[in-house]
């Protein structure tokens, strides 16, 4: 069957912006920056027990039912992207730590800075609404969940991670906080979400 020349030139198109697509979705997703360091003591399912080294972070106040909207990924997206004293583009890591607001102050959102940056010397922050922290290391119990998160998604997986504890007869040490792995145009059921929660 013989396809004509404006068939042929629809294909080329269709083909040429699939393509497009693929390598700019693969090199904009968590593949292609560094994640924060771990080490896996115990896996169950969608469950672990993980011991975190002590991570360089910058943060800034965050609404976590705004999920960033409310400038708070800006702020920070600003500060890597050279709004420090040394004028330096500081590297995007994975994942964004989320911690929801609590009764004693607003919630919290950061980045962690990478490694050899952290070596170094990690730039000052312009604004002063972002702030280098330490984020201590230690272990923590985590479920790693799949769709948007929302206030909907993160109770459910929350209250998951509670009974896996119980169950396991640990103690947690502080409320959860949430870690988000994609940019905000991955679809649902590729994102990697996790609700981690600090252990005694």
């Amino acid at each position: 069957m013989r396809v004509s020349g404006k068939r042929m030139f629809y294909l080329f198109i269709v083909l040429t912006i699939a393509v497009a697509g693929y390598f700019a979705w693969k090199y904009t997703a968590r593949s292609a920056y560094e994640t924060a360091a771990y080490r896996v003591l115990e896996s169950d399912g969608s469950f672990e027990l993980r011991e975190y080294p002590p991570l360089m972070m910058a943060t800034t106040s965050m609404n976590f039912e705004r999920q960033g909207d409310d400038g708070s990924f800006m702020r920070l997206f600003q500060y890597i992207s050279g709004a420090n004293d040394r004028e330096q583009p500081v590297a995007m890591t994975t994942p964004v730590f989320m911690e929801p607001d609590n009764t004693e102050s607003n919630g919290k959102m950061g980045f962690v800075i990478p490694k050899d940056v952290a070596a170094a010397r990690i730039p000052e922050p312009k604004s002063d609404r972002v702030q280098i922290r330490q984020r201590d290391g230690g272990r923590f119990a985590v479920f790693r969940f799949a769709g948007r998160m929302n206030s909907a998604t993160s109770a459910h997986a929350e209250l998951a991670l509670l009974e896996w504890i119980d169950k396991r007869g640990w103690e947690g040490a502080g409320q959860a906080e949430f870690a988000g792995y994609d940019p905000p145009w991955t679809p649902g059921f590729l994102r990697r979400n996790e609700v981690l929660i600090r252990l005694r």
